[in-house]
């Protein structure tokens, strides 16, 4: 059995081209408009011939009955003598093909053919005009066959006595119809042809508008690209001229949850602030999504010069912080591995040459003096404070300020034996390494002095308090009110700016603070967490 197949369906297994696809359905759909209109339209103008032939006949009928001397004719001897001579004429100066008069008993007195004259009318269709007196208009075959008819009765004095047949053979109403018809059908051909034309011109334009790309490599990128779109962290929304959204991801809509204007179609000068203008591009911008702080980016969009809507991306601004974060803790981390490297590759030189030069005795008192020096300084550091990471931190920082050439001493009466949370513990480690590493660049900033830093913690009272000195000249007055804002800075160089402002979040986040005081001899930090809130929390 062979199996059936859709039109669609064949053009899927044949593989044609979208241009292919689009000119052949465009042609069928066409083709079989025209062809049902054909068909209704030639039933309409066969309908409409017939009525005419029919209403043509039914006059020339009416003009024959209205004839006062074929009226006066019913009353003679021999009707039909003057009947026939009154009709012939008439008969050759219309296009009626045949005239038949006859009397109330349907005998005739008139016919084209005179050898059927005093014949029976055949049809049986003059009991309307011979009894009820109606004019009408029938189809029905005679001795010349299938015709068209209008029947009239003829009245004398008042009184029916005969009926007047018009009738124009079937054959030549089909002829007009069939020459009509061609018309019809060589009109529909020249628009199939023009819609032929038409569908490959569509095609072509179709086809460039989606950059000659077929349906199924669309379909296929626009699925990686969803795809894309939906996995991305970062918030994206894409707005019309008018500003109604088109494009919403799920970071978005997870970012702006609970804005019932955050779907499609809804408003996006609902949901950014007032003093955000559509169509001027911004990168990095701060603002208030929803319930959440972002930074956003803008690019406007332009359609023939003129403005076509915005691409607008945003990410949380506590996500970028962590990340800052971390990325300050590593990086601290690196300066202090990198600074212990460089520390025990001098002291390997320094015995290698002790070694070299025959001095083994002076080699073993200078490994006996780093080792107790170290050991001196993390027993310091376990005995004074409890918590590892923090210990660690200050281990690190004591290495790098050797390298950098400069004194990091730690307060012999420091003591904090108070433990932290995870979370506050970060934001201490990220605000502490911080300043220290600013002291640092402080101090080497320095022409000539002394170059220290000191360190101070306690955990008496209600606060864990750090404090940090240096002696690296302080900080201008008038750069107080703009010291912990990001990407302000005292020094030159890209990326500053960033970890005042990075340690007063972070401290900020857990409840804690930091502030600026002018030390002896350069700036004085203090960092404080309040302890009953840790152990509320």
């Amino acid at each position: 059995m062979v199996k059936e197949k859709t039109i669609s369906g064949w053009i899927r297994d044949r593989r044609f081209s979208l241009r292919g696809k689009m000119i052949l359905l465009i042609s069928l759909l066409i083709g079989a408009a025209s062809l049902l209109f054909a068909f209704l339209l030639h039933d309409l103008i066969s309908d409409t011939i017939e009525d005419q032939v029919g209403k043509r006949a039914l006059g020339i009928a009416h003009s024959v009955a209205e004839i006062p001397e074929l009226q006066d004719a019913f009353a003679l001897e021999n009707p039909a003598a003057v009947i026939q001579d009154i009709v012939t004429p008439i008969l050759e100066k219309t296009e009626a093909e045949f005239i038949v008069v006859g009397n109330r008993e349907g005998i005739r007195y008139s016919h084209p053919d005179p050898e059927k004259i005093g014949g029976e009318m055949v049809g049986g269709d003059n009991e309307r005009a011979l009894r009820f007196g109606e004019s009408y208009i029938s189809k029905k075959r005679g001795t010349l066959g299938l015709s068209i008819r209008g029947k009239v009765p003829v009245y004398h004095e008042g009184e029916i006595v005969g009926v007047v047949s018009v009738g124009i053979l079937n054959d030549s109403v089909q002829t007009l119809i069939e020459q009509k018809a061609r018309s019809l059908w060589m009109t529909l051909g020249i628009v199939l042809l023009i819609g032929i034309v038409g569908a490959v011109l569509i095609s072509n334009y179709i086809k460039r508008l989606l950059g000659n790309k077929e349906p199924e490599e669309i379909s296929d990128l626009y699925t990686r690209q969803e795809a894309i779109l939906q996995s991305t962290h970062e918030g994206i929304l894409a707005t019309d001229g008018d500003g109604r959204i088109t494009l919403i991801n799920t970071a978005a809509s997870e970012i702006l949850n609970g804005s019932s204007d955050a779907v499609l179609g809804g408003s996006v000068r609902r949901l950014l602030p007032q003093n955000i203008e559509l169509g001027r591009s911004y990168q990095g911008k701060e603002m208030v999504l929803g319930n959440q702080t972002v930074l956003a980016n803008q690019t406007p969009i332009s359609e023939s010069g003129a403005y076509a809507g915005s691409v607008i991306t945003f990410q949380r601004k506590s996500e970028i912080q962590k990340i800052t974060e971390e990325l300050s803790r590593i990086r601290q981390y690196a300066n202090a591995q990198r600074a212990q490297t460089h520390e025990h590759s001098n002291k390997m030189h320094i015995i290698l040459g002790l070694l070299m030069n025959g001095r083994p005795d002076e080699a073993i008192d200078y490994i006996r003096k780093e080792n107790n020096a170290q050991h001196s300084q993390l027993k310091f550091l376990e005995d004074r404070l409890s918590d590892p990471l923090i210990q660690a931190l200050l281990q690190g920082k004591q290495i790098r300020a050797v390298e950098l050439g400069v004194t990091l001493s730690i307060n012999p009466d420091s003591r904090l034996s108070h433990e932290f949370s995870e979370v506050r513990q970060d934001a201490v480690l990220t605000a502490l390494g911080n300043v220290i590493e600013n002291a640092f660049d402080a101090v080497r900033g320095k022409a000539g002095g002394e170059r220290a830093v000191s360190v101070y913690f306690t955990d008496l009272g209600n606060d864990v308090l750090f404090e940090v000195e240096d002696t690296g000249g302080g900080v201008a007055p008038g750069s107080f009110k703009h010291l912990f804002e990001q990407g302000f800075s005292t020094k030159y160089g890209e990326g500053r700016g960033i970890g005042l402002a990075l340690s007063r979040q972070s401290l900020t986040e857990v409840g804690g603070e930091i502030t600026y005081e002018e030390g002896e001899a350069g700036a004085c930090f203090i960092i404080s967490i309040p302890k009953e809130e840790e152990e509320d929390s």
